[in-house]
């Protein structure tokens, strides 16, 4: 196939993808949010999420932000530390002067190469100080807007400031690159994301139903509690085999398991705790892990269960709407 008939394939195949999402969004947000967080967004005077209808700046053989992305930060973005909605983390490029530069990454499905990116200060740069948080020094969410293909990965720092890692993409679409980190300088947990798209045959599949259980590499995962966007509270998961409880869970992160939350249609990211003492190396648990969260506001939410057993980490996925749901 030569190259106009490719980007013309993959120029509809994106257009279907935006067509889907925006489906998506009609589906699991409710209109109260929308207006919720518009009324939120003029009271801060800024708004640091895409518009996803900005054209693609490329850089470095790699992909930019979208252009419709905000180097400000959005309503509540500071750690919530006090009164105030829980804060709304990963939409903005930039926040407190520290930016994540475009991020480099192959153009096509099934294309070997190398993800990179930095993070910069205000005179550009590279940050190279960071405080290790939940055991690493960065987290690195990778996920398409659809909220497939999630990737929780660790790359490597090298000693300019450049982090990276092999990378290869499975599926075509857009994908949001969300940075988890603590600069030493600050200590203040941060959350950067940037947009990136993926050439290739698309097969989006929208998550839309309400899912507390997920079954990866023969064991099961359940969530439990509820997820509130009024203060924090209480989730429990519950790892099975087979019907009986998994009592050997490893260590995973400085805990016995990790969760990633993402509001469904942004992907806005939620910082979620485990609770209990840092597991000892070599310790074992389960079947139950608990975490403590709060959802920034009412909706549907996309979460995402690490869990380590005999060397191996699995991921569970759930799909979960905030009780009383607006």
């Amino acid at each position: 196939m030569n190259a106009p008939q490719r980007l013309g394939l993959y120029g509809g195949g994106l257009a279907a993808l935006f067509v889907a999402s925006f489906a998506v969004a009609g589906a699991v947000v409710p209109e109260a949010s929308v207006v919720a967080w518009s009324a939120a967004a003029e009271a801060g005077g800024a708004s640091g999420s895409d518009d996803g209808s900005d054209d693609m700046e490329m850089s470095g053989g790699g992909h930019g932000d979208a252009g419709g992305e905000s180097g400000e930060e959005p309503a509540g973005a500071h750690g919530s530390g006090g009164t105030g909605p829980a804060p709304v983390r990963g939409l903005s490029l930039e926040q407190d002067g520290l930016l994540l530069s475009p991020v480099t990454v192959p153009d096509e499905v099934g294309e070997r190469g190398t993800l990179s990116f930095s993070i910069t200060s205000a005179d550009g740069a590279a940050v190279t100080e960071f405080a290790t948080e939940h055991d690493k020094e960065l987290h690195l969410v990778v996920v398409r807007s659809d909220g497939e293909r999630f990737r929780h990965v660790h790359p490597t720092m090298s000693a300019d400031g450049v982090w990276s890692m092999p990378w290869t993409w499975d599926e075509a679409g857009t994908y949001r690159v969300l940075a988890d980190f603590v600069p030493e300088a600050t200590g203040e947990n941060l959350t950067l994301g940037r947009t990136v798209d993926v050439a290739g045959d698309l097969d989006a599949r929208p998550a839309t139903a309400v899912s507390a259980s997920d079954t990866t590499g023969g064991y099961t995962a359940t969530l439990t509690g509820d997820l509130s966007a009024s203060g924090e509270s209480t989730l429990t998961a519950t790892v099975t085999r087979d019907g009986e409880p998994v009592t050997d869970l490893e260590p995973y992160l400085g805990a016995f398991g990790h969760l990633v939350a993402l509001r469904a249609g942004d992907l806005a990211y939620l910082h979620v705790h485990p609770e209990g003492d840092e597991p000892a190396p070599g310790a074992a648990s389960g079947p139950d892990v608990t975490f403590m969260t709060e959802a920034p506001t009412p909706g549907r939410y996309l979460l995402y269960l690490d869990f380590k057993v005999d060397g191996d980490v699995h991921t569970a996925r759930f799909v979960l709407d905030t009780e009383g749901r607006g």
